[in-house]
């Protein structure tokens, strides 16, 4: 079937051309001859404080190489380690390089720069907070009992497995159907008759679906046959008419725990970021002056 039969459901800058330049190399090697595969060993335990280069005197740890492949990460993502190290150093040259020659110029002086950086360090610590006080105190078992209740929580949801054949007009429908009464084969007819590309070769398979994946009309026609039984009369739906086959009926499996675990914690990250976020507003003093941001506000938080 056609995917469109079923209803809808359910600045980092100037670091970029040393990037290419570790990465261009290896992938025309890997086009013309591939390494074998061969067992990488265990690697061994890093000291984060161990010195790697200095800059102007200045250290630069392993630590600081950790920090930048995880702030640069959507750059250095394809690139092996070694060369994701690599490139971690030369952003860390190139960033200390230059911003020590900013200072130099006295651009740290500059009252924008100096509010930006107060506001992404109020950013950093805010994430911090977030990290270490919601998101670092949920457990498994936390998320566990989160999934438990939700489960418990569904009603059954029925599921039909169904075949079909779709065609232009209801003469063609009732044509197909005096044949299925004479007892030709429900998937022969459909291969040889369907006009959904889908089903030409899968005698109009359209395995298990619920509710609200299918178009309303054939929704309910599908729902109210028997395993076993076809559709006697036609179905009109806005792709045409159909004759429909129920193969199998059975309660909907909730997903696998594994399968949404990092959702349900997310969920309750954002639940619990939520306390917070009212329990650290309703200790603070807040005084909104200009009214329409103060009518905004008000809104915004009537709405949570």
């Amino acid at each position: 079937m056609s995917f469109s039969f079923r209803s809808a459901s359910l600045a980092r800058v100037g670091l970029a051309a040393g990037l290419v330049a570790l990465s261009s190399l290896p992938l025309v090697a890997q086009e013309t001859a591939p390494a074998p595969q061969v067992a990488a060993p265990a690697a061994a335990a890093v000291d984060p404080n161990a010195i790697v280069a200095t800059i102007n005197g200045e250290n630069v740890t392993e630590a600081d190489i950790t920090l930048a492949e995880q702030d640069l990460g959507q750059q250095f993502g394809n690139l092996p380690p070694e060369q994701r190290r690599a490139a971690a150093l030369s952003s860390i040259i190139e960033i200390r390089l230059m911003a020590a020659q900013a200072v130099e110029k006295g651009l740290d002086k500059d009252a924008d720069f100096q509010r930006r950086v107060a506001f992404l360090d109020q950013r950093a610590l805010h994430g911090e907070l977030v990290e270490k006080e919601v998101a670092g105190k949920i457990t498994d078992d936390e998320i566990r009992a989160r999934y438990d209740k939700e489960i418990a929580a569904q009603k059954p949801v029925n599921e039909v497995h169904a075949r079909h054949i779709l065609v232009k007009t209801k003469e063609e429908a009732d044509a197909i159907i005096k044949k299925l009464e004479g007892g030709e084969d429900f998937q022969k007819l459909a291969n040889e008759n369907t006009t959904d590309p889908s089903g030409k070769t899968s005698g109009g398979d359209l395995g298990f679906f619920g509710p609200g994946q299918m178009v309303p009309e054939f929704e309910k026609a599908a729902l109210a046959l028997e395993v076993g039984a076809y559709s006697k009369e036609p179905v009109h739906t806005q792709f045409g008419w159909h004759i429909i086959k129920v193969e199998d009926k059975r309660t909907q499996q909730p997903p696998a725990f594994e399968t949404v675990k990092d959702q349900v914690r997310s969920l309750l990250i954002r639940e619990k970021y939520i306390e917070l976020v009212k329990q650290v507003r309703g200790a603070g003093k807040v005084e909104i002056t200009d009214p329409a941001l103060k009518k905004a506000i008000d809104a915004i938080d009537a709405s949570k």
